[in-house]
């Protein structure tokens, strides 16, 4: 008798426990993130001991890669994690084994830079062996979200920090 009664209240504690746990998860599915693009100038950087010249070359570098993801933050909020991974070729300039790269990661609303970080992105080289793949460390951005514009609605910008000498002579190198 009392495992009929018992069987009889199941479906009704089955339904309120969905019901309840639906309260619980707020995001089912991790939210959109950013595109990630790059753009030239900036994702490559060659730095020189002096004269701009193969002897002189200290390090080349270029972005090969945007990563990251994405996270539900506080209400109305996604967090976004971005690294950067960078190909490095050591220059015959080049003096011990490491090397520190001048890099930004920037929010981009529009046209309007909405959040950036640089910072130096160490570079270590293995003895007897020229090139690398860096990853830098994780850059956290937090990206206001709405109903109507969602993460994906931002574009993410990374590249090199580069001097006005280093951006004119990527271009005198394009026009040859």
């Amino acid at each position: 008798m009392r495992i009929h009664g018992f069987l009889r209240a199941v479906p009704a504690l089955l339904a309120m426990l969905a019901l309840g746990a639906c309260g619980a998860v707020e995001h089912k599915f991790p939210p959109a993130c950013p595109v990630p693009s790059l753009r030239p100038p900036l994702d490559e950087i060659t730095r020189y001991n002096g004269a701009q010249d193969l002897r002189n070359m200290v390090v080349r570098a270029r972005v090969h890669d945007v990563a990251g993801k994405c996270e539900w933050g506080d209400k109305g909020i996604v967090v976004a994690t971005v690294q950067l991974v960078v190909d490095a070729q050591r220059g015959p300039a080049m003096t011990g084994d490491a090397i520190s790269l001048p890099v930004f990661v920037a929010v981009i609303d529009g046209s309007a830079v909405r959040d950036e970080q640089r910072f130096f992105m160490p570079v270590v080289f293995q003895p007897n062996i020229d090139t690398v793949r860096a990853l830098s460390k994780g850059v956290r951005m937090e990206l206001p979200i709405t109903p109507q514009k969602s993460a994906a609605a931002y574009n993410v910008l990374a590249g090199f920090q580069l001097s006005p000498e280093e951006v004119a002579a990527w271009r005198r190198d394009r026009q040859r």
